[in-house]
């Protein structure tokens, strides 16, 4: 992944736990259920997984309209 990324034109060092957290935004986008999102990643403390919906209050906005 460091090769990969030390390649291409990405101005930071990546790393391959950063697909995992990339992951994690993309199902608490998507409307996924928290519990079922920190399931699937394997985090025993809920507080590690609450981290992905924290940042994204766009996947409200559809909770009051028909």
């Amino acid at each position: 992944m460091a090769q990969i990324g030390a390649l291409s034109d990405i101005n930071f060092p990546i790393h391959p736990h950063m697909l995992r957290h990339a992951c994690g935004f993309k199902l608490a986008n998507d409307g996924h259920d928290t519990r079922a999102i920190q399931h699937y990643l394997g985090h025993k403390n809920i507080q590690h997984t609450v981290k992905y919906t924290e940042l994204t209050p766009e996947r409200f906005l559809s909770f009051w309209h028909d």
